[in-house]
């Protein structure tokens, strides 16, 4: 594989890798994040990413892994109700700051709707997962500002034959 620039992917209309993130839908209740967690341990994927929004009656629980189709699966089969969108996971380096990051999606006047940490250092880097008014867009820009997008195979331990859940 011949090595890009980020403008080149830009001009070549590169797609940015882009990861799932579900939003998982519990009642407010004590024990309900637990019950959650559990559901994915001891399958062949990993949770890298973990957000509580809660309200007095149920509570938003967005997540990311390793493995999107297990982690679709595990909950479908827990009966979970579930959403899904797709998110960027950007890494911040030395001069790639969090400000700068903000201030190249400002200038194109896109809207952070939400943004929170990784629990994994993929690269031994914070990394954070982002959501925006356009995806797409963001992620060219980034790249064109040569921020490290991160997709799913970056971020861990992933599906594997032997670890898959059979439905």
């Amino acid at each position: 594989m011949s090595q890009f620039s980020a403008g080149d992917y830009v001009a070549q209309g590169y797609q940015s890798p882009y990861n799932t993130q579900f939003s998982a839908f519990l009642d407010n209740r004590c024990g309900k994040l637990l019950e959650l967690v559990e559901i994915f341990e001891g399958h062949a994927l990993q949770m890298v990413a973990l957000s509580v929004v809660d309200s007095a009656d149920h509570a938003v629980v967005r997540l990311v892994t390793s493995c999107s189709d297990l982690a679709r699966r595990l909950l479908q089969r827990h009966n979970i109700p579930f959403s899904e969108a797709e998110i960027l996971v950007v890494e911040l380096s030395e001069g790639q700051t969090l400000s700068k990051l903000c201030i190249s999606l400002l200038s194109a006047e896109l809207n952070i709707h939400y943004a929170y940490p990784l629990m994994v250092l993929p690269h031994g880097l914070p990394t954070i997962a982002l959501h925006t008014d356009d995806q797409v867009l963001a992620g060219q820009i980034l790249l064109r500002k040569q921020f490290t997008l991160l997709g799913e195979s970056d971020l861990g331990q992933g599906g594997s034959e032997d670890g898959e859940l059979r439905m």
